[in-house]
């Protein structure tokens, strides 16, 4: 036993403290448990909204660590025609996400006769990753779609549910190369010429070049795109190829 001087508000005291094997020390941090409940699948998602629509796309690779699962999973969902939902992070998260979403939409189908609105689904996926809050779904959102006056909305959300509507929004591994971007060519936030108004066909340009752009630096990113086009006719996708390095 070794002694440990210490100060008390009674005066200085000695503290016997156990003298431990470093060795032993050193072996029990070794063998310590590092399992961990989630797993980042990459992936890049991006909404953007226009004046009468709004695109929404997500890249299709499936990595983890320095491996690549798959170069053809869709991270986009079709909620209803006016409204997509993208979603990047871990795929069993956002597989049973989805899931959770679409039996949703079944039962108010059943239940009153129409399909829920863009703004409806938008609180409702708030409250589904807030009930999840405890132990989040490992999954970052993006939902975009048309509102009640037929105008573009984005819906931007972090793991637990809290949102807001944005004029644009990115998730996933390449995030922070996607946002600058947008920054400068969609929001002209530092820009003192004018600011464009942008058609469909343009924001599908944009999301191609901010893709490729992400593509270069993000090994994540890549293989293809899944461009949703949303206007009051419906969903119309478009796929784009990336380098599939």
């Amino acid at each position: 036993m070794a002694q440990l001087p210490m100060w008390t508000s009674e005066g200085p005291a000695l503290v016997k403290t156990m003298e431990v094997e470093s060795e032993s020390v050193s072996n029990a941090a070794m063998q310590a448990p590092r399992w961990s409940p989630y797993d980042f699948n990459g992936g890049t998602t991006i909404a953007i909204a226009g004046e009468d629509f709004c695109v929404v796309a997500g890249d299709t690779r499936l990595s983890t660590g320095y491996s690549i699962l798959s170069r053809n999973v869709s991270k986009l969902l079709k909620l209803s025609d006016q409204t997509v939902l993208a979603s990047a992070g871990c795929l069993a998260d956002i597989t049973q996400l989805h899931q959770r979403l679409q039996a949703h939409m079944q039962f108010y189908r059943q239940r009153h006769g129409g399909i829920m609105g863009t703004t409806s689904m938008a609180q409702l996926l708030s409250n589904t990753l807030y009930g999840r809050r405890f132990f989040p779904c490992y999954a970052f959102n993006v939902l975009g779609g048309l509102d009640a006056e037929g105008k573009g909305a984005v819906y931007s959300y972090d793991a637990i549910g809290s949102f807001e509507r944005v004029p644009y929004s990115a998730s996933g591994s390449g995030q922070s190369l996607m946002i600058p971007l947008l920054d400068n060519l969609v929001q002209f936030k530092t820009r003192t010429d004018p600011k464009p108004v942008l058609a469909a066909t343009d924001v599908v340009s944009l999301v191609k070049d901010a893709f490729i752009t992400a593509g270069e630096r993000d090994i994540y990113t890549g293989d293809q795109i899944e461009i949703a086009v949303i206007t009051s006719e419906g969903v119309a996708v478009e796929v784009f190829a990336l380098k599939a390095d």
